[in-house]
């Protein structure tokens, strides 16, 4: 049997059909002190804007609350979407989290702006080209260090200083993957929704990686792949509330932007096209009984040699995502 690496959760804070944003932070952070209690590694938050239906646009904010009822669980950014933001801010709110969470924080950090181009416009407060991202990890390596001085600028940052903060490079493409490897930094890989040509993009991560990086926080390549993940108590009931996520991924497509919806009958389920588009889109899944997804899950680990997961459940009832996530830890660690 493979070995049962760790797992993880990312969310996105999701509004389903019937809530509202309070609703959603409120199952967010009971999401987190369930993760805690049933053993998981982490739980990151992503960064998006510009929806009225995801409350996820302040990592920083919900690694705050989400760490404070937690006792365990490292709390993290999945990512911070750097462009968005100014570096030395995002090194002073990290820095913070730090010290009052101690060995529990960690920064992903990604390039895409995790909204559209006018929103990430008014957003924008550095560069998102691989070499702006790259200088700006350099500036943020220089103030989690025990120096906590820049690498470009004679600037500190004393509230981060000598933190450490473990960062992580997240991305979907061989660019991204290119970078994390040229700095030595682990590797997270949005397999969930980027499912073309994972097996290049790691193997570009792992063949550019330098330990000798001036920001290297690892002597060898780290990787974490994203997959997507519903569990029910059999394969029957799993594809039926796996529906929400393909309804939620043509929703996407078409800029229907809406709530996360119910589930329906997998036949009924859009048209036959639909269903193929959204399958392959999503393709990289454990959906089924805990067995069959567990199998789902060890065929993945052997495909990617994936150091760890990050799981993406959607669920219209916030129960059906609890319950997926007991059953995965029931049979998994």
């Amino acid at each position: 049997m493979t070995h049962h690496i760790p797992l993880n959760i990312l969310d996105l804070v999701h509004v389903t059909e019937g809530g509202t944003i309070n609703d959603a932070l409120n199952t967010s952070m009971a999401v987190a002190q369930l993760a805690d209690r049933l053993g998981y590694s982490r739980i990151w938050y992503a960064e998006h804007h510009n929806t009225a239906y995801l409350g996820a646009s302040s990592p920083a904010m919900l690694i705050s609350r989400a760490a404070s009822l937690t006792q365990r669980i490292r709390v993290g950014s999945g990512g911070v979407m750097l462009p968005n933001h100014a570096p030395l801010q995002v090194a002073e709110e990290f820095g913070t989290l730090a010290h009052f969470f101690p060995d529990r924080i960690d920064l992903g950090l990604g390039r895409a702006p995790g909204t559209d181009a006018l929103t990430a416009q008014v957003l924008s407060r550095s560069g998102a080209d691989p070499q702006s991202f790259a200088n700006n990890i350099y500036d943020l390596t220089g103030w989690f260090s025990d120096n906590g001085l820049a690498q470009s600028e004679p600037i500190v940052s004393g509230v981060s200083t000598g933190t450490h903060v473990p960062l992580w490079i997240l991305g979907s493409s061989i660019s991204g993957a290119s970078i994390a490897g040229q700095l030595g930094l682990p590797f997270c890989i949005a397999s969930h929704f980027a499912p073309d040509e994972v097996d290049r993009v790691l193997e570009i991560y792992r063949s550019s990686f330098d330990p000798t990086a001036p920001t290297a926080q690892i002597s060898t390549p780290y990787v974490m792949a994203g997959i997507n993940v519903m569990i029910a108590p059999t394969d029957d009931e799993a594809m039926r509330l796996w529906t929400t996520s393909q309804r939620m991924i043509l929703d996407v497509r078409t800029g229907n932007r809406q709530k996360l919806q119910p589930p329906v009958a997998p036949d009924a389920m859009g048209t036959a096209e639909q269903r193929a588009f959204a399958e392959s889109f999503l393709r990289i899944k454990a959906v089924g009984s805990p067995a069959t997804a567990c199998r789902a899950l060890e065929r993945f680990i052997e495909q990617t040699q994936a150091d760890e997961l990050m799981v993406m459940t959607y669920a219209h009832d916030p129960a059906d995502k609890m319950r997926s996530m007991e059953l995965l830890a029931q049979h998994w660690f």
